[in-house]
């Protein structure tokens, strides 16, 4: 039902839109939404708490970027190619950081994150340093993707795809062996499940979200620095989880909605727009605890009663 009525949004807002603006800010919410739906998987579902995970964003956009340009290979296998790089580097790195807990868990992710954007930094030669590099049009079949339009569609039908794997991933024996882990880890061993699997499992998948939400962004924006990569932005995926709600999918999109929004409509107030944006989010925060989502849904329970 959720997925139902988030597509029937992204088929109507369209009609509402007075400008092409407006779709490239669409573009940019299912983009962020998709790696946020992936981060909400492994912190709101699983537990471990990662402060790293632009690092993967930034391997998906480098990969269409780096490809195309230096290996004369197409954008779509580049984007296939970098979530399964991005899976295989979170596979060999997560077996020993995710036996770490608490904060000793947040600083190994946050150091994979930096790891990650300082070799995207420095390999010059591939990515172009600083200043970053272009990034050649997606292709498919002779039709080269162009123009925020497209893009809105493309990005929407793709969250929506990324949604209902999530869902579909709760509701799975997966998903309910996440959740017991998140509960209580030692519980669920006695329950008989594999927590060290479980845990990377869903580590591999956030990491292969957040890779195509990063190809998506540089095919869309045509252009990619390593701020992608950076703390930063690690910073704002995690601000979207807990501002949307961890533990909720419908939380990961609303997040992302708050967050690239907001900032567009505090425009208007110039010089005071960043603290304008820290005070709203700090008044959500502290009544809306549980996050956005998961807050009005209680207070909603309570009314129905």
């Amino acid at each position: 039902m959720p997925a139902i009525v988030i597509a029937a949004l992204i088929a109507i807002l369209p009609l509402l839109f007075p400008s092409a603006y407006y779709y490239r800010i669409g573009v940019l919410v299912f983009v962020f939404a998709l790696a946020v739906v992936g981060l909400n998987l492994l912190m709101g579902f699983a537990g471990p708490v990662s402060l790293g995970p632009a690092g993967f964003l930034g391997i998906g956009a480098y990969s269409v970027a780096i490809g195309p340009v230096h290996l004369g290979m197409p954008s779509w296998l580049c984007l296939l190619g970098g979530a399964l790089l991005s899976g295989a580097i979170a596979f060999l790195v997560g077996r020993p950081i995710l036996k770490l807990k608490g904060h000793y868990l947040a600083v190994a992710t946050l150091g994979l994150g930096l790891l990650l954007a300082i070799v995207l930094t420095n390999e010059a030669r591939w990515t172009g340093g600083p200043d970053g590099m272009s990034v050649p049009r997606l292709v498919l079949f002779g039709w080269s993707v162009r123009g925020a339009t497209t893009w809105y569609w493309i990005a929407g039908a793709t969250f929506v795809a990324g949604f209902v794997l999530a869902l579909n991933l709760m509701d799975s024996p997966t998903g309910r062996a996440l959740q017991a882990i998140h509960d209580s880890e030692i519980a669920a061993r006695v329950l008989g499940i594999d927590v060290a699997r479980k845990k990377l499992a869903i580590f591999v998948i956030s990491a292969i979200y957040a890779s195509v939400a990063g190809s998506f962004l540089a095919l869309f924006n045509g252009y990619i620095t390593p701020d992608a990569a950076g703390f930063l932005r690690s910073i704002e995926l995690v601000a979207m989880v807990v501002l949307g709600g961890m533990g909720s999918i419908v939380g990961s999109l609303v997040g992302a909605i708050v967050l690239v929004v907001l900032p567009q409509v505090l425009t208007v107030f110039h010089d005071y727009e960043q603290a304008l944006l820290g005070l709203i989010v700090m008044v959500f925060m502290i009544f809306l605890r549980r996050g956005i989502v998961p807050s009005l849904a209680v207070a909603l329970a309570g009314w129905r009663k």
